[in-house]
């Protein structure tokens, strides 16, 4: 509990009306240091693993070359930028060998955990043999990935596309989308990312991200925000939005609807419950289908499910996904069914890069580690202890407006009023450099900057939950 927080707890306190502010602020001094006192400084987890000793140019000297002949577009985090350079598992070391907690996992892309060595290992045989051929050739890898991805799939979701990256797998989703449709507008979630091309930064909306150029034929409807959506939780009203917009503001058809089931960027987000059975719905009546983004929800991070659209109850006509499914290589892949799959045979689809080699043998060393080790029932176990714990620290601390998510992604909303849902800016940026201090790396999310993202690589550990928890409480005692 924070010095204001007992301040004004004392102030709104009957027994506390008549005295005089010297006593009050006596009081509420010494309660503050009692509430301080009661949270130590935590420590790291013990972890057997040593790094290697770095004798690479250090931080400054790379981040000016990094401002010389990198784009001015790149951001840093942290006033003094990390030199991050090695990995293990759920933990990165800088420059000096300290040791953080990577509770963002290079943004919700590490699954496995940093340099796993199973992925590893399948990705420097395959290097040893051959690195690159294209599809113009046979070769087993890409098959057996594709055949491995497809089995993990619901319904008849079957033909794979293999890309290299998210913005490339939903960029190919919108083309088939408008292609097997015959229709042009595609609709979007205000508070979504989806991509920064030049298509898919249309379907992105949120400011921050988007450049002022034409954004093509895309429709964004009201976000389905259980905590700030003007309908709260209720998803029929928020569906009625969506059916009111194909009626009033396309031709009464579209060529699809687009949504991540929790949005990654916009701040750990989770769409209102039964929200996406009843748009899907609209959206096929329309003669559109619909596209899951599951380039950070997919491969088990939820806990519950294996694709975080399962988490509704539906099954989407394509399916997009990134990041987690290379744990760090250069990997994306859209997968749709036989019959939309059929339009993209009208000219040649070719991708250079797309499950090459490499890629498709530690794409495959992924899928096999998180069957493996269990990891979305360990998301589910760590996620869970992890909610549980950040609510209870939420009713200490009054900034925490919101807890969400499940599984090993979730958010934190912080504001500076709860009952006016006020964005704490200035708030979140002292604790995140604090956090950091302390040896926590977390992200950030929302229009405003002020949720922290807790997406960290699916070995993270309880003993890691309890230690960000506790972070979080030392660091927050000290505002």
């Amino acid at each position: 509990m924070s010095f204001k927080t007992v301040g004004r707890k004392l102030l709104r306190s009957s027994k506390w009306q008549s005295v005089n502010t010297t006593n009050v602020k006596r009081r509420c001094f010494s309660a503050g240091i009692a509430a301080e006192a009661s949270v130590s400084r935590p420590e790291l987890p013990a972890f057997d693993y040593e790094p290697k000793p770095y004798n690479g140019p250090l931080a400054d000297e790379v981040f000016q070359k990094r401002k010389k002949y990198l784009g001015p577009s790149l951001f840093h985090y942290y006033q003094k930028p990390l030199n991050i350079v090695e990995g293990k598992m759920q933990y990165l070391f800088d420059e000096n060998g300290k040791r953080y907690l990577d509770a963002f996992a290079g943004i919700v892309t590490v699954s496995c955990g940093h340099c796993h060595p199973e992925v590893l290992n399948a990705i420097i045989e395959q290097s040893k043999l051959l690195q690159h051929a294209t599809t113009i050739y046979l070769h087993h890898a890409i098959a057996d990935f594709a055949e491995a991805l497809a089995s993990k799939m619901p319904g008849n979701l079957k033909v794979v596309y293999f890309v290299n990256s998210g913005t490339e797998a939903n960029e190919l989703a919108m083309m088939m989308a408008r292609l097997y449709s015959g229709n042009l507008g595609i609709i979007a979630l205000r508070n979504a990312y989806h991509g920064g091309s030049s298509n898919t930064i249309g379907l992105t909306a949120l400011n921050t991200w988007k450049y002022p150029i034409p954004q093509g034929e895309i429709h964004h409807v009201i976000n389905p925000n259980p905590y700030r959506g003007v309908f709260g939780s209720d998803a029929s009203r928020y569906a009625e939005e969506v059916q009111d917009h194909i009626d009033h503001g396309s031709p009464g058809k579209v060529a699809g609807f687009i949504a991540e089931t929790i949005q990654g960027v916009g701040g750990a987000v989770e769409l209102a419950p039964g929200y996406l059975k009843l748009v899907y719905d609209i959206v096929r009546k329309a003669g559109g289908v619909c596209i899951a983004d599951e380039v950070q929800t997919g491969f088990g991070r939820t806990g519950s499910h294996y694709w975080g659209f399962e988490t509704q109850g539906v099954i989407p006509d394509i399916v997009t996904m990134a990041k987690g499914i290379g744990n760090g290589l250069p990997l994306g892949a859209v997968v749709t069914t036989p019959e939309i799959a059929s339009v993209m045979a009208q000219k040649i689809q070719f991708n250079t890069f797309g499950g090459n080699p490499v890629c498709s043998a530690g794409g495959l060393a992924v899928l096999k580690v998180i069957d493996a080790e269990k990891r979305q029932e360990h998301c589910a176990k760590v996620g869970s202890h992890l909610v549980e714990r950040l609510r209870v620290l939420q009713q200490t601390h009054d900034i925490i407006g919101d807890v969400r998510g499940r599984g090993l992604m979730v958010g934190i909303e912080l504001v500076s009023d709860r009952t006016k849902k006020t964005p704490a800016k200035a708030e979140t940026a002292i604790l995140f450099e604090k956090l950091r201090e302390l040896g926590v790396l977390v992200g950030k999310g929302g229009l405003h900057g002020n949720v922290f993202r807790i997406k960290p690589p699916m070995c993270f550990n309880k003993d890691d939950a309890d230690f960000l928890v506790d972070a979080l409480d030392y660091a927050m005692s000290k505002l």
